[in-house]
């Protein structure tokens, strides 16, 4: 029941009819991103995740990663699956060729990086943390640096992390105290101590590349005054060769509740005189580097929500499909599998309809980013590039609330049996409750949403998802399917509710901005329900379409539509409820004090 297959005809399905991957091979610079190619990649992909890193997932759970007066060492099994990991080249499948990548497009590469966060999660940290760590040297590391560490970067011979807060600071960077003292020779001395550093130390590669935040002697206070370090384990001779271990060092790792496999350190650096770092980009603009490294991290934690909650139905069918008890309450059949009871096949599909709708939003954003590459600094590139921005945070915290959700759900699904580790369906939740905290929480996410989002350009990048959301549900309405015309009809209401939302949050921004913080995770959670509601609306349709013409896998689009049709029903009547909610604000708590409160 532990198995994982990676579900590529679902994958394929929304990259191409969903996402526009189809069309991607016109656009310059993407001419090899062919269907066959992608059938290739994805068969290849599923083959190493199901093969190769699933059987991985529960050693890694059960032995986790310890600290040894030689570093932090990973699970058994753990460095030959990274090497045979980087030899296939998936570590490098979205990076540019120029430095040892593939150069495929993200609307690709975004379903191999689902298959192996559903394989281990705890595995697929490190190759995470590492492009995106490759995607920030590409933005501001001088020819130099990009030089001497991408290409080992790219191909996996090193790996790459991000040293954000410290124990005083947490989520407010304004608060770190990371020091950086320049040298005569141009580079400078790293001084500080860095919490939940993932994979700041194991045994799996020869050098690690450390990208710190840190403050310049005469930097300006708070977040305006950061800049960015690249500061390496061991340091770079000029021929490439590795020279002498630098001073920044795992001084602890963390006990967790989940991802026991992925090492959680605690760095410091400069104990023994001084990390030897090197500066990124201009000084003070070290925030804003880093959060190309985050876009691109928040974005791949949102998937990561995504493939444990595929993991945990799959698992959680397996086990309903053979598990016998009860009746079945509609023909009397004595002693059935549990998959006849209806409050069952309600929370699989549940299941079910939440993954696959998260799964096209992130599909979908991906290909945004390839289409925003592709155009540049155009204004085409920049409608692309602001509407995937939009798109993030709500994959981000809407993927991540969703597969806490959906494991729970699994482990319910196995009853007494879900609460025993030996099933595997409770580390499927404890991996999960992670990923709605780092990179940036769901609150985060929600402000992030409405002030960085939504208000920048006085909600013009949200009335182009409006139109579209309102396009796909007119579309519904036409079809002439009664079946498809309720869920235009469900998806028209659910509109409604978000723009009505919006509006009283634009109304209240700067007059009411308790009621508007108050308001930003229910805002958030309303547009993750009717996102999803389009792009089940938007699957319905194609579906519907292959169905008339008895093309293709006729059971699979049957499902499609059945699937879509369950989550119109069952998830976008929350959308009134999630703007009731926000429109609430803070009425109730606004004039109390904390003491009245509590």
């Amino acid at each position: 029941m532990s198995d994982y297959r990676a579900p590529v005809k679902d994958m394929r399905f929304v990259m191409d009819e969903l996402a526009g991957f189809k069309e991607l091979s016109q656009i310059a610079g993407f001419e090899e991103a062919t269907p066959d190619l992608a059938d290739a990649v994805l068969d290849e992909a599923a083959k190493f995740a199901g093969e190769v890193l699933a059987p991985l997932n529960r050693i890694g759970d059960k032995e986790g990663c310890k600290l040894t007066p030689n570093g932090v060492t990973t699970p058994p099994g753990w460095k030959e699956a990274y090497k045979a990991f980087c030899e296939v080249g998936w570590n490098g499948i979205s990076s540019p060729a120029e430095f040892g990548g593939q150069g495929l497009p993200d609307s690709l590469g975004v379903a191999v990086k689902e298959m192996v966060c559903s394989a281990s999660l705890s595995f697929s940290l490190g190759p995470l943390l590492t492009t995106g760590a490759v995607e920030a040297l590409l933005t501001c590391a001088s020819d130099e640096l990009k030089a001497m560490y991408l290409e080992k970067m790219v191909t996996g011979e090193w790996t790459g992390t991000m040293n954000l807060t410290e124990p005083q600071a947490g989520s407010d960077l304004a608060l770190i105290r990371s020091r950086a003292e320049p040298q005569s020779d141009g580079s400078y001395r790293v001084f500080g101590q860095k919490i939940f550093i993932t994979y700041g130390d194991h045994d799996m590669t020869d050098n690690i590349v450390h990208l710190v935040l840190a403050r310049l002697p005469d930097a300006p206070a708070g977040v305006k005054g950061i800049s960015m370090f690249l500061v390496p384990k061991f340091l770079v001779n000029a021929d490439g060769s590795l020279g002498a271990r630098n001073d920044a060092h795992c001084v602890s790792i963390e006990h967790k509740l989940g991802i026991h496999a992925s090492p959680t350190c605690v760095m410091a650096y400069g104990d023994n005189g001084g990390a030897v770092g090197y500066l990124l980009g201009e000084p003070n603009r070290g925030l804003e580097y880093m959060f190309i490294m985050m876009n691109e991290a928040r974005l791949g934690v949102g998937l990561q929500g995504i493939a444990l909650g595929e993991r945990a139905y799959q698992q959680a069918l397996g086990y309903a499909r053979e598990r016998k008890q009860g009746r079945d309450a509609l023909t009397g059949e004595a002693l059935v599998s549990i998959d006849k009871h209806p409050d069952i096949r309600r929370m699989l599909m549940l299941m079910k309809c939440r993954v696959e709708a998260c799964r096209a939003m992130a599909y979908y954003t991906s290909g945004l980013l390839d289409r925003a590459h592709a155009a540049g600094h155009t204004e085409e590139g920049k409608r692309h590039l602001w509407l995937a921005e939009f798109m993030i945070p709500i994959v981000k915290g809407g993927g991540t609330e969703m597969g806490i959700d959906v494991t729970s759900l699994g482990v319910q699904i196995h009853g007494g049996m879900g609460f025993i580790e030996e099933t595997g369906a409770a580390q499927h939740w404890r991996d999960s409750r992670i990923t709605t905290i780092y990179e940036g929480t769901t609150g985060i996410q929600a402000n992030d949403l409405l002030f960085r989002k939504l208000m920048r350009d006085q909600g013009a990048t949200a009335r182009v998802v409006f139109g579209e959301v309102h396009a796909t549900a007119k579309a519904l309405a036409a079809s002439g399917k009664p079946e498809l015309q309720a869920m235009g009809q469900r998806l028209g209401v659910a509109l409604k509710a978000w723009t009505q939302a919006t509006e009283w949050l634009a109304a209240n921004a700067k007059g009411g901005l308790g009621g508007v913080l108050t308001a930003a995770v229910p805002y958030l959670h309303l547009a993750v329900t009717v996102c999803g509601g389009w792009f089940m609306g938007k699957a319905a349709l194609v579906a519907a379409g292959y169905l008339d013409t008895g093309e293709g896998d006729q059971a699979f689009y049957r499902s499609k539509v059945a699937t879509a049709h369950f989550y119109a029903d069952q998830m976008l009547p929350q959308a009134g409820a999630f703007a009731e909610t926000a429109m609430a604000g803070d009425a109730a708590i606004g004039n109390m004090t904390g003491d009245e409160l509590f």
